[in-house]
């Protein structure tokens, strides 16, 4: 993310011991014997506890969805396929703003609870722990915002011809039943139906697209799995663009509002040749399609890397083109969609590298070197702020991206370049489509430069004093 200034019993294997022939099979445990528990409400995030929530961990969801942009309302079906990591004999999904018509688990109706923006289920018998089950969700209504007083509200938005459910650290609970925490990542497919005449952008690859009624319906899938909150969908009227660029989709959207050789257009055009160039830093683009979409909207001043179509308000691009947030966006796709957080404390691990790949397309574009950029951020920053532990009314702060990503810069010039690009590709290949901490960075970068790094992660990460430069 860059701103603008600056979570049923179907059977039980008896166990059967070896027989001798005079010896009785023995039995295996009665359905008695099994103990279930509820999944916790939240997966206990440090800092948000109540994110997300435990129990289970899911796959993938199947969203069959319409939308009607003159009532502003939201109906349709949620496929949620998951595995119980626990003998639940209920679960939490988060949905916030909607109503939940019908629940059912493996087929079976279960009963639901809404409490806040928690959905309780419990279905018909417990689920034992490692098995496998489908959850089917019917619900509607308006679908809003989640307010958020110290990060900046995120979730859905009705716009003068549609909507845009976009947001960090959360948003994807206000237009379906999720477990909202990134460290239960999944895949997504979404069939979003909207009258004729709308364009519908979300994560993916495009499916086939049909009309009927004066309606069509658009289809997307995002086959890597996916933290909630890099889920997005845009309606509106859009210009597209559908291409291909090292053999991959390439889809980008500008509003019609914007001109269309616009620089907002211009900017998004070059997202093909940025992604080459990170290619040569990071390795292998990880995703299966690529792109962007701008949207016109003053509510959103701030530019997220929703996984492989990033959205950017438009507010970039008043002044020009602005390759610098195209650059941050899309190594957000190898550092932070990719290789994801396991925790919201890390975040630096994002927004640290994205900033840094800023100044390293600087210094590819011939202009400021990294060096020269990271000089200019080490002289002027407040060094009483943090990105190691930046608290969650930091979680954007000037820590996390500018300190983080002289911290980036920092460790390259204290190991060195072979070993820093080595550290980098080796990072992004061995952690795809993972989830991450920073103790398992330090760990990497350690290997990877055979150093003791203790001290240098500890002033550039917690410390409150000045950094020495390397």
């Amino acid at each position: 993310m860059r701103d603008r200034v600056i979570g049923t019993l179907a059977a039980l294997t008896l166990l059967t011991g070896c027989s001798t022939g005079s010896e009785p099979d023995e039995p295996g445990p009665s359905p008695s014997a099994v103990s279930f528990s509820a999944g916790a409400e939240g997966v206990g995030d440090p800092y948000f506890p109540k994110y997300g929530n435990g129990g289970y961990d899911v796959a993938g969801y199947d969203l069959a969805l319409t939308y009607d942009p003159k009532a502003g309302t939201l109906d349709g079906t949620a496929t949620i396929t998951a595995t119980a990591e626990q003998n639940l004999s209920r679960f939490n999904l988060d949905l916030a703003h909607l109503t939940a018509r019908e629940v059912t688990v493996d087929g079976v109706a279960a009963t639901s609870t809404a409490q806040g923006n928690e959905l309780v289920v419990t279905p018909g018998a417990g689920i034992v722990a490692g098995r496998q089950f489908t959850v089917v969700v019917a619900y509607g209504g308006k679908p809003g915002l989640l307010e958020n007083k110290a990060l900046g509200n995120g979730g859905w938005m009705s716009t003068a011809d549609g909507g845009v459910a976009l947001g960090q650290p959360e948003s994807a609970s206000t237009w379906f039943p999720v477990n909202d925490h990134p460290s239960d990542k999944a895949t997504l497919k979404l069939a979003m139906t909207v009258p004729d005449g709308l364009e519908v952008l979300s994560n993916g690859v495009p499916g086939e697209r049909t009309t009927a009624g004066g309606r069509t319906t658009w289809r997307w899938s995002e086959s890597s799995p996916m933290a909630s909150y890099l889920a997005t969908v845009v309606i509106g009227q859009y210009r597209v663009t559908t291409g291909r660029h090292n053999n991959l989709p390439m889809i980008t959207a500008i509003p019609e509002s914007l001109a269309a050789d616009g620089p907002a257009a211009r900017s998004l055009a070059r997202t093909g040749e940025i992604t080459d160039y990170l290619a040569t830093v990071f390795g292998p683009y990880p995703f299966d399609a690529n792109g962007g979409v701008v949207v016109d909207e003053d509510r959103i001043r701030y530019a997220l890397e929703t996984q492989s179509r990033p959205v950017y308000g438009n507010t970039f691009f008043t002044a020009g083109e602005n390759l610098g947030v195209v650059a941050h966006e899309l190594a957000h796709q190898w550092f932070g969609d990719s290789v994801a957080l396991s925790r919201w404390q890390d975040i630096w691990l994002n927004e640290g590298f994205a900033t840094y790949a800023e100044w390293l397309w600087s210094e590819h574009s011939g202009e400021a070197t990294a060096r020269e950029l990271f000089e200019t951020a080490y002289n002027t920053f407040n060094w009483s702020e943090i990105p190691g532990d930046p608290t969650p009314a930091r979680l954007f702060g000037s820590a996390v991206y500018q300190r983080g990503g002289m911290t980036v810069h920092a460790l390259r010039e204290t190991i060195g370049d072979k070993a820093f690009f080595t550290l980098v590709k080796s990072w992004a290949a061995t952690n795809k489509d993972g989830n991450v901490t920073t103790d398992d960075f330090i760990k990497a970068a350690e290997q990877a430069s055979n150093k003791d790094l203790t001290t240098f992660f500890q002033n550039w990460l917690y410390s409150t004093e000045k950094p020495p430069t390397p």
